[in-house]
């Protein structure tokens, strides 16, 4: 084998990926070399030359097995970036998706808001999977204290680790529970991007999502709505009578979650659409029945 440097090693990684049908094979071939390298994105312009150990290369080459494979490039990797900061990721936790940064641009001004009222701020992220929402949202706001609920053990020390790197550990909770079942307090919002694929459509998903995202994170039942029920109904025994509920969907739902958070009171305040034009998160506010109406 001919001696590489970092440049050849670039190259190498990213024809290799090309020649089996990788969409994003020079996003990937990129990643993987800075990764096992342990180099800096500049370093590939700046420092071609700069020479390659045989353990980086043997590294790679498992690496480039588990991409063919259909193994998502962040998680042969460990961690992803998600709203400016890199969080860290296991088995029983979501790859976090920049769609779900659109949760976060919603929730956030309403929190904000509460902090030029009120000196301490309280965020409720249920299905917290790796802690991505919670942590996005305590870093940009040091008013607000969060409590992060999952139901796995991995996804609950997963959100402590990342809460650590994150510097925002002092200001969040960790709960481990069946959703609400566990849950004590109130609070200023209830964020959550729940599972919501419909049960029978989990088999058609990509490999890269079918094989490698825990299901628990996926399955939303029958209909894939079963989780918005479960926030509609239950939700505001633990809010302030000012609060609110925002919420991630998939494509096509809103109408049907807008109908479900009806039923128990509450109207759709505010929407945000993804970089698609695709209205992917939705803010709640319960709207209290005036009982003089209908005299």
């Amino acid at each position: 084998m001919k001696t590489y440097t970092l440049g050849r090693l670039v190259h190498h990684t990213i024809k290799s990926l090309h020649q089996i049908g990788i969409d994003s094979a020079d996003l990937d071939g990129r990643l993987l070399v800075q990764w096992v390298t342990e180099s800096m994105p500049l370093e590939f312009i700046s420092h071609p030359e700069k020479p390659v150990s045989l353990q980086q290369r043997d590294r790679l080459s498992t690496a480039l097995q588990r991409r063919v494979s259909g193994e998502p490039v962040h998680r042969i990797i460990g961690k992803r970036a998600f709203y400016g900061l890199d969080f860290i990721l296991s088995a029983d936790t979501l790859e976090p998706r920049p769609d779900t940064e659109i949760l976060v641009d919603l929730a956030l001004p309403f929190l904000q808001s509460c902090a030029v009222i009120n000196s301490r701020v309280s965020c409720l992220d249920m299905g917290t999977g790796s802690g991505v929402i919670a942590i996005a949202l305590l870093s940009n706001l040091p008013q607000l204290h969060a409590m992060a609920v999952d139901i796995t053990k991995d996804a609950i020390e997963t959100t402590k680790r990342n809460a650590r790197c994150a510097d925002v550990a002092n200001r969040l909770t960790v709960c481990e529970s069946n959703w609400f079942e566990s849950v004590t307090g109130q609070f200023d919002l209830i964020v959550s991007n729940p599972p919501y694929i419909a049960h029978d459509d989990i088999a058609n998903l990509d490999i890269s999502v079918r094989n490698f995202d825990p299901l628990r994170a996926l399955d939303g039942g029958r209909d894939g709505l079963d989780f918005y029920r479960e926030l509609a109904a239950k939700g505001k025994l633990y809010l302030y009578p000012s609060g609110k509920i925002a919420v991630e969907v998939g494509i096509g739902q809103k109408q049907d979650v807008e109908k479900i958070f009806s039923q128990h009171n509450y109207r759709l305040e505010k929407t945000k659409p993804d970089l698609k034009g695709i209205d992917r998160a939705l803010m709640f506010i319960r709207d209290e029945v005036d009982p003089r109406k209908g005299e």
